[in-house]
């Protein structure tokens, strides 16, 4: 089922999100349910708040970059309980958008490397170094679980240049071709 997007300005997107256990409810549909509301909203990646649920669960799909980033071919992928144990490598930037700020892009810095504690969609844990496009997807989903957007990697200077487009978006007037909810 494709849930509503909740957009920017929601108090549910800056909550610190919390573990859950391999006895969740439903959590084999919620997966389901989150990889059709990304594919929905044309997305490459999706955290719970994202969707209203304040858990340590986010999806990616980095497939549509392949042609530019070949670490993204076939990388679709479920994250149950993250925690990031190390950042590194060098920065680099990406011009990053995200469901939850429809219709805003920011050249965004994040470091090449993550080194990241999960488990996946069957509850198995596992350990894995993730680099690339890969990486920053995951680094910008984790965000969404720590109450993190990524605007807050832009400068005041630049907060200040698109305050405006954000209050729209908290307003909810803002184009998206997928559904949404605007702050409660």
């Amino acid at each position: 089922m494709i849930k509503p997007i909740f957009l920017y300005g929601n108090t549910i997107l800056r909550k610190t999100a919390v573990d859950i256990d391999k006895n969740y409810p439903d959590l084999k549909q919620l997966i389901t349910d989150m990889y059709e509301t990304m594919d929905n909203a044309d997305g490459v990646g999706l955290a719970a708040p994202q969707i209203g649920l304040p858990i340590r669960v986010f999806i990616v799909d980095a497939s549509g970059f392949e042609k530019d980033y070949p670490d993204g071919k076939d990388f679709r992928r479920t994250f149950i309980n993250p925690h990031i144990l190390e950042i590194s490598g060098k920065e680099w930037l990406f011009n990053e958008g995200c469901l939850s700020v429809p219709t805003l892009h920011e050249d965004i810095a994040r470091k090449e490397t993550v080194v990241l504690r999960y488990r996946d969609e069957n509850f198995v844990e596992k350990t894995e170094t993730f680099s690339g496009i890969c990486a920053r997807i995951i680094l910008h989903e984790h965000d969404h679980l720590e109450g993190k957007i990524f605007i807050d990697h832009v400068g005041a200077l630049k907060k200040r240049l698109i305050k405006g487009k954000l209050q729209n978006i908290e307003k909810g007037k803002v184009p998206a071709k997928y559904r949404v909810r605007v702050k409660v």
